[in-house]
C-alpha cells in the first residue's frame, strides 16, 4: 500500500481533513466525512455507514485508495471488479454499517 493511501485512509477513518496530490479527505464534521480522487467522490462516511464507488473511473489508483479502507476488498479478473467477493459495478454501495 502506498503511503499517500495509508494516510488518506487513516484522516478519513478518524475524521480528519487529508490533501496530498490526487486525493483528498473532507471532514465536514465528526458524522460527515468524504474521500475524493481527481476530485471524483470514491468514499462517504456519515451514521448511516460507510459508502463507497468508484466515482465513475476504474483504475488501479481508485481501487488502492478503496482498498485501503476497512470492510472493502477489492479484485479484478477479466476486467470486472469484485467487492468482498461479489461482482461490483462500481456504483455507490454501503459497505459498513
Amino acid at each position: 500500500m502506498r503511503k499517500i493511501t495509508r494516510e488518506a485512509c487513516q484522516a478519513f477513518e478518524n475524521g480528519r481533513q487529508y490533501k496530498k496530490s490526487n486525493t483528498q479527505v473532507i471532514s465536514h464534521n465528526e458524522n460527515k466525512i468524504k474521500m475524493y480522487l481527481h476530485g471524483n467522490l470514491i468514499a462517504c462516511k456519515g451514521k448511516a455507514g460507510t459508502y463507497i464507488s468508484d466515482g465513475g473511473w476504474k483504475s488501479n489508483t481508485t481501487k488502492e485508495r478503496l482498498n485501503g479502507l476497512t470492510g472493502v476488498h477489492i479484485q479484478q479478473k477479466n476486467f470486472v471488479w469484485y467487492l468482498n467477493g461479489e461482482a461490483w459495478d462500481g456504483v455507490l454501495i454501503k459497505v459498513i454499517g
